[in-house]
């Protein structure tokens, strides 16, 4: 199967899930949505109420203010591939619980596979934590990191900055950059491959590693 049909193929088995509680609730399961051969991906948390209805991401008051802060960063919404680590609404909106992570990690890795990007932006810590664990989303946002080969970008969820006005700034300065974090992964991309197996070689016990490699912004 080439990537639209595993995609197809992952939204099907998204919509008749029963892996976790989230299914009781769900009317819509949200699979993502974009071009399947997306160089940049972003992922999310999980739907809210728009998106369980429509089932589609970001399609509500945060996803408004994404199409705007992709303009910022020379980019359109079709030109990426939107999805979230869990594919149903968590009630009322709350955290995803970690069985309900673990639940969807397969459709999100496969995903992940399917597509192949070259960059992944994460919004919100927990896709964040999939990528670059143990740190504190404030302290990196807007910061590249490779991972196995791709650029990760945290960057704070949108509807973070709706809820909070402080982070407005930081949050759009972070996208208006994305145009040079871009040119940044496609120069760079093999040098950074090379640095994660680099670091790799050196564990003790020749097992992989998941612990990404930070870049420099200059």
């Amino acid at each position: 199967m080439d990537a639209k049909q595993i995609l197809h193929e992952i939204a099907g088995q998204a919509a008749v899930c029963t892996r976790c509680e989230l299914h009781f609730s769900r009317k819509k399961a949200v699979p993502g949505e974009g071009p399947a051969t997306a160089e940049i991906m972003l992922i999310g948390e999980g739907p809210g109420f728009y998106e369980n209805e429509q089932g589609r991401p970001f399609v509500g008051a945060a996803g408004k203010y994404l199409d705007e802060l992709l303009e910022k960063g020379g980019l359109k919404r079709s030109d990426v591939f939107i999805t979230n680590v869990v594919k149903c609404r968590p009630p009322s909106n709350r955290d995803p619980q970690p069985d309900e992570l673990a639940a969807c990690a397969g459709f999100l890795d496969r995903q992940i596979e399917a597509i192949d990007p070259r960059i992944i932006i994460t919004l919100g810590r927990y896709s964040m934590a999939k990528f670059i664990p143990n740190v504190k989303i404030s302290e990196v946002h807007g910061q590249p990191f490779w991972h196995r080969g791709r650029m990760i970008v945290p960057m704070f969820h949108p509807a973070a900055a709706l809820h909070q006005p402080s982070l407005k700034t930081g949050v759009e300065r972070d996208f208006a950059r994305l145009g040079e974090l871009i040119q940044q992964a496609r120069q760079s991309v093999r040098a950074g491959a090379q640095k994660a197996e680099a670091v790799a070689s050196e564990q003790e016990d020749g097992s992989e590693t998941d612990q990404p490699t930070q870049l420099s912004l200059f």
